[in-house]
């Protein structure tokens, strides 16, 4: 299907290009949210004569876009869900979950204004592009853990996917490989004098 694009969408045309798409695509997202009208000459003397309400439409969006994305710009967000000891989530986090994440910091972003080609399967820092307006474009962060305090340890930069991470080192086994360390090093010294003394 052949469309008219009302504003510039992202891999696909300019405003006011005509463009071929999939007809799917034009009609479940292109002209029920209002970004293209079918081409025809109707269509086309419609959009000539609404040419500057459009233009100034689309500077407004760009420039409320611009605004969220200074606020958003550089700001990470923390995301607590339940994982396995390798950082394997039990589920995962989709374009929903940051979606409603950013809507509870008082962001207003839709589902399909996040680019992630997959959800999230596993703890850690993960970026992710929000597209706020087709000329604006911001990266956040997610810092998803188990835990407030695995949280913070991983943006010190700890990587928390092992079980020695998770629960730390065993006190017992600690003290053990300290003692055979005095052990050896006494070792060491008492074979040194014999080895001079030759």
């Amino acid at each position: 299907m052949e469309v008219i694009l009302l504003e510039r969408v992202s891999k696909l045309g300019q405003m006011g290009e005509t463009v071929r798409v999939r007809d799917g695509y034009a009609r479940n997202y292109l002209l029920p949210t209002g970004r293209a009208l079918r081409a025809n000459e109707a269509n086309r003397a419609r959009f000539e004569a609404q040419k500057a309400q459009l233009l100034a439409r689309n500077e407004e969006r760009r420039t409320q876009a611009q605004g969220v994305a200074e606020t958003l710009n550089g700001r990470t967000f923390v995301v607590i869900r339940s994982a396995g000891e390798t950082g394997q989530l039990y589920g995962s986090v989709s374009t929903r979950d940051i979606s409603e994440i950013l809507k509870g910091e008082g962001f207003k972003v839709g589902r399909n204004e996040i680019e992630l080609n997959q959800p999230i399967k596993t703890i850690g820092l993960h970026t992710v592009v929000v597209a706020l307006h087709a000329e604006v474009e911001v990266e956040i962060a997610f810092n998803i853990a188990r835990s407030p305090d695995e949280a913070e340890r991983q943006a010190r930069g700890e990587d928390l996917t092992s079980a020695d991470a998770i629960y730390g080192v065993d006190e017992e086994e600690a003290e053990d490989v300290a003692d055979e360390g005095e052990a050896d090093a006494e070792a060491a010294g008492e074979a040194e004098p014999a080895a001079a003394t030759e």
